[in-house]
């Protein structure tokens, strides 16, 4: 089978991370597959290397200065929906985006949805809205987002779980001497992935972090990751005035080279989940994998996706108790079964899975 997967970026998000992953999957069980995506900047390439077995093709978005968020988001749907010329049987977006970029071309389009947001920008609203109502077949990750999705807009989705590369974080675990360089750069941390935004509810978990300092001085409170194509300029201030009225300077790394990033999950001494809005908890699930303990946000879909794997908190409050009773080694949570969870995740049954829903794809939707 001829398989087209679309996603809006090269940079390490949960649903690049995704796409990337399936893709390999896909074309180890012998399918002719591509990835397409923006090349924002300079970019010519994903953040990791790609099985070769996967072609990609990385569309130019050269920056444009004055450029607000509601015009990049059209001149990226216009500029992958003019590059895009694939003949696949199946052509998958990851976002909505590409799933518009696919459907502004007249490509009958498959969309994952990963999760429902809540725009204010026009050009984001209805790019978000056309990629669920317009596709010719849906997926979500988890039946908990499929059930919002149906509610919403009358339509439901499919579900298959993701996947995960658990022997990967697994192998972290026991990875000393990587370990060891993280340990000596950050000492103690709790680790938070994806960056200062609002949905990853950033300032939740740094009013968590200041009651936790008198039990806990010598922890620091670190965050990985952020790259994104949306403007958090506002929050991010509103993150750093209320950092400084605490007297709270976390260590904010940016970006992490692949490589490095199982090894700062292993090494974390929990990983603080704390999202407001999630489609499975890939990171989550990346953690448990490398035994490390996770404080999750309290989320019907965290529930249906971890069960007792992680511990749940919503609050500030809550999170700083979940945290202390990690850090004090009093948290009733079984890092071995949650090491079991994570490696029942595998790439190949979620490959397995997409090829028995892309057969049920309308005959009239293949190109």
């Amino acid at each position: 089978m001829r398989i087209a997967q679309l996603t809006y970026s090269t940079k390490p998000r949960g649903g690049v991370v995704h796409t990337l992953a399936l893709a390999e999957a896909l074309a180890a069980r012998g399918h002719e597959v591509e990835v397409w995506t923006l090349g924002r900047g300079d970019d010519t390439s994903f953040f990791r290397p790609v099985d070769p077995r996967v072609r990609v093709r990385v569309v130019p978005f050269p920056p444009r200065d004055g450029e607000g968020v509601g015009e990049r988001i059209e001149r990226s749907i216009e500029l992958m929906a003019a590059a895009l010329d694939s003949d696949a049987d199946i052509v998958h977006a990851q976002d909505c985006i590409s799933a518009n970029a696919a459907l502004r071309r007249g490509i009958p389009v498959v969309r994952t949805i990963h999760h429902l947001d809540t725009f204010t920008t026009p050009q984001l609203v209805a790019c978000h809205d056309r990629a669920v109502t317009e596709p010719v077949a849906r997926l979500c990750v988890s039946h908990a987002v499929a059930r919002e999705v149906e509610e919403g807009y009358g339509v439901r989705p499919e579900v298959i779980a993701n996947g995960v590369d658990a022997e990967r974080f697994a192998a972290a675990a026991a990875a000393a001497d990587a370990r060891a360089q993280w340990r000596t750069q950050l000492g103690a941390y709790v680790l938070a992935l994806g960056g200062i935004e609002p949905r990853k509810g950033s300032i939740d978990l740094l009013e968590a972090y200041a009651l936790t300092r008198d039990a806990h001085p010598d922890l620091r409170l670190v965050f990985g990751g952020g790259e994104t194509l949306f403007d958090y300029r506002e929050y991010r201030e509103r993150f750093e005035a209320r950092a400084a009225e605490l007297g709270i300077r976390p260590i904010i790394l940016g970006p992490v080279d692949d490589a490095a990033l199982p090894a700062l999950v292993a090494e974390a001494r929990a990983l603080a989940f704390v999202s407001t809005k999630e489609g499975f908890g890939l990171a989550a699930m990346e953690a448990l994998a490398a035994a490390t303990p996770v404080v999750a946000r309290d989320l019907p879909v965290i529930r249906e996706v971890f069960g007792d794997a992680v511990l749940y908190a919503s609050t500030p409050l809550e999170i700083a108790a979940q945290l202390d009773a990690v850090l004090r080694g009093r948290a009733s949570v079984d890092t071995a079964a949650g090491v079991e969870l994570a490696r029942a995740h595998t790439w190949d049954r979620a490959a397995r899975a997409h090829e028995e829903f892309y057969a049920r794809v309308p005959l009239t939707s293949r190109r």
